[in-house]
């Protein structure tokens, strides 16, 4: 499928209703909304295919449901840092970064080509899972609401995807996790909480490990950490939740 017949695609699949409700839901990009359900976007990317330079053309063309569907059919092997930054830093809604990092960022790897193992799903070598981590470090050092919500949102999606990664490769974000706590803005405070809590549905040693983090956080003199912190321990603590690890 060529560029113009994906746009054409996504204009025929404009829904005004869904515009509103999404808006309620603290979705208002800058870019072009259409309204169109992340079902459809999932099923016009499987008629696609993956497209790397389909997806770059697309994730710039001012649509916001593109930049989703460019998520979806990206090549993560073919990313490089130049894209990685260009595409954070046009992030201007929750539902991108979300969509974006779950659907292909944590798969990124940027090791020289010559070292570089081919991308397999749940078996990432250690040169990658270090060098995403490094990512994920400076990523929540930014200022910018979107780019900072990026780095916990990355940590979530790894907590539930990558299964090669070790239980010490999550503790290293814990600091982290306890300083952009008491973040107030809605957007980098509830990806803050959903890392601590897809974190601790890992295993059973994370699972007591971001109990314990969670109260620290609970005894910051912060709204915001506390409501961090109170959310997540009702989870983590919860029967259904120890029941399963």
């Amino acid at each position: 499928m060529q560029y113009q017949e994906v746009i054409k695609k996504l204009e025929s699949l404009k829904n005004p209703r869904n515009v509103e409700g999404m808006a309620r839901f603290g979705i208002r990009p800058k870019t072009k909304v259409y309204g169109i359900p992340i079902p459809e976007a999932r099923k016009l990317a499987k008629q696609i295919g993956k497209n790397h330079e389909l997806a770059l053309r697309i994730f710039d063309s001012g649509i916001h449901e593109a930049r989703i569907l460019a998520s979806f059919i990206e090549e993560p092997e073919k990313i490089t840092k130049k894209q990685f930054e260009k595409w954070i830093k046009t992030f201007d809604s929750w539902d991108v970064v979300d969509q974006v990092c779950n659907s292909v960022l944590w798969k990124v790897n940027f090791v020289p080509k010559k070292t570089r193992a081919p991308f397999v799903k749940g078996a990432r070598p250690s040169t990658q899972i270090e060098n995403l981590s490094a990512l994920v470090f400076e990523l929540s050092k930014r200022a910018k609401e979107f780019e900072k919500r990026t780095a916990f949102t990355l940590m979530a999606c790894l907590a539930v995807h990558d299964k090669k990664m070790k239980d010490k490769d999550f503790l290293k974000f814990f600091p982290l996790i306890k300083k952009a706590s008491i973040d107030e803005r809605n957007f980098v405070k509830k990806a803050v909480n959903w890392a601590l809590r897809q974190i601790g549905k890992r295993n059973k040693k994370l699972n007591k490990e971001t109990i314990k983090l969670a109260k620290e956080i609970q005894k910051i003199n912060s709204k915001s950490a506390k409501w961090v912190a109170n959310n997540a321990l009702t989870e983590l603590q919860s029967e259904a939740a120890q029941r399963r690890l």
